[in-house]
C-alpha cells in the first residue's frame, strides 16, 4: 500500500466547503482500492488566521509543506481584507516559494454540461493552458511614492528572466508534444510590449527546435480571445505569461459552462518541492454557507493530483465517476442552472467512485 502525505489548506469562503468534500472523495476512492491511501494534515491559514494572527499563514508555513506528497487548497480572498494581502499573503507566497513555476489548466466541456457556444461540438473545445507562475505580470516588482499626494506614483514592472521563460516554453511544448495533436499556441503581446514580450517570442522560437513533432502558431492575446470564441477547434495546448494566461483561463471555463468546474495544478516539474492543487473559482464569498457551491472543479482537481503522483488508474476512475454525475441535469448545482447541492453533488461522486471497477483496465 502507498500512503500519500496531503497537506490540505481551505483557505477562505467556498474553499471551506469543497476541500472537505475534495477529501471524501480521495477517502473514497481509498476505500474502494487499498493499494492507496491517504494521510491528510489541515492548515487553517486564511482569512480568519490574518485577523487572529496578522498574516495569512505562519512565517514558517513553507517548511511545514515541504515535506508533503501534494497541496490540495481552496481559494484565498476575503471582502474584509484587501486582495493584494490575501493573494500574496497565501497562494503566491506557496507557489513562488515552492517554485512551483508551471501552472496548468485543462478545460473541456463535460458530460451533461450546457457550455454557452452553442456552435462548439465537445470535441472542438478540449484544451489545456499552460501558465507561467512565477515572475512576469506577477513578479511583484515596482512600488508606491509619494502616497496622498497629487504627484502620487505607482509602478507595477513584468519582470521576465531568460531562464523563465525557456522553463515554461519547455515545459509546454513537452505538454503539447504529449497530448494527440501536437500543437501549442504561444500567445504574446509583442506588437506592443517591445522587450519582454519580444524575448519570450525569440525563446518560443529556439525552443520549438527541439521539438519538431510539435506544430505551434503564435497569437496576439486579444486575438486569441476571440479565436476562443470563433474557433475553438484551432486550439489545443496554450502557453501564456503569468497575467494573460490568467485571464485566458478563466473565459476558458466560461465557455466549458462554469468557473466552478475548472482545475487547477501549480506544478513544479522537477518535483523538488510538492506541487499544489486548486480549483479555479475563488472564495465566492456571497454562496459561503449556503451549501450550493459547485465541488466539481475540486474532484478534477483531485484527479489532476492523482495523475501527478503516477496513480493514473485512480484517476481515471475518479474523472469516469465525475462525467456520469455531470450527465445527469439533476445534480447540477446552481451555477450549471440545476438545483443540487454540494452535498447531494459529493455523494454521488463518492457513490460512483465506489461503485465504479475501472472499464479502463481489464478486472
Amino acid at each position: 500500500m502507498t500512503t500519500y502525505k496531503i497537506a490540505l489548506i481551505p483557505g477562505d469562503g467556498i474553499g471551506k466547503e469543497v476541500i472537505p468534500a475534495g477529501r471524501q472523495v480521495l477517502e473514497s476512492l481509498s476505500a474502494a482500492d487499498p493499494e492507496i491511501s491517504f494521510s491528510f494534515e489541515s492548515f487553517p491559514w486564511g482569512g480568519d488566521y490574518y485577523r487572529a494572527h496578522g498574516a495569512m499563514m505562519p512565517a514558517d508555513g513553507l517548511e511545514a509543506l515541504r515535506g508533503k506528497d501534494a497541496i490540495l487548497f481552496g481559494s484565498a480572498g476575503d471582502p474584509d481584507i484587501p486582495d493584494h494581502i490575501t493573494l500574496w499573503g497565501l497562494r503566491l507566497k506557496i507557489c513562488q516559494g515552492l517554485d512551483q513555476y508551471a501552472n496548468v489548466r485543462p478545460t473541456r466541456i463535460l458530460p451533461g454540461i450546457d457550455a454557452p457556444l452553442k456552435r462548439c461540438r465537445p470535441e472542438d473545445l478540449n484544451w489545456v493552458i499552460v501558465r507561467e507562475n512565477s515572475e512576469g505580470e506577477y513578479s511583484g516588482a515596482g512600488g508606491r511614492v509619494h502616497q496622498g499626494l497629487p504627484m502620487e506614483a505607482a509602478t507595477d514592472l513584468s519582470m521576465m528572466t531568460r531562464a523563465g521563460v525557456e522553463r515554461i516554453q519547455r515545459y509546454a511544448f513537452g505538454l503539447a508534444q504529449s497530448r494527440p495533436r501536437k500543437h501549442l499556441t504561444v500567445v504574446t503581446k509583442s506588437n506592443a510590449q517591445r522587450h519582454a514580450m519580444v524575448m519570450w517570442d525569440e525563446v518560443a522560437r529556439e525552443v520549438a527546435q527541439e521539438f519538431p513533432e510539435v506544430t505551434w502558431d503564435k497569437e496576439m492575446v486579444d486575438a486569441a480571445t476571440a479565436r476562443m470564441v470563433n474557433h475553438p477547434a484551432t486550439l489545443d495546448t496554450i502557453v501564456a505569461t503569468n497575467l494573460h494566461a490568467d485571464i485566458l483561463s478563466d473565459l476558458a471555463a466560461a465557455l466549458a459552462g462554469s468557473l466552478g468546474i475548472g482545475p487547477t495544478a501549480n506544478i513544479n516539474p522537477e518535483r523538488a518541492t510538492p506541487s499544489m492543487f486548486e480549483p479555479i473559482h475563488g472564495s465566492a464569498f456571497d454562496i459561503m454557507g449556503k451549501g450550493i457551491a459547485n465541488p466539481i472543479g475540486t474532484f478534477w482537481t483531485a484527479v489532476m493530483l492523482l495523475e501527478h503522483l503516477g496513480e493514473i488508474e485512480a484517476a481515471r476512475r475518479v474523472m469516469a465517476a465525475i462525467e456520469r454525475v455531470t450527465a445527469n441535469p439533476a445534480l447540477h448545482t446552481r451555477d450549471l442552472g440545476g438545483t443540487a447541492t454540494t452535498a447531494q453533488v459529493t455523494a454521488a461522486v463518492c457513490a460512483q467512485v465506489a461503485s465504479t471497477r475501472s472499464c479502463l483496465t481489464p478486472a
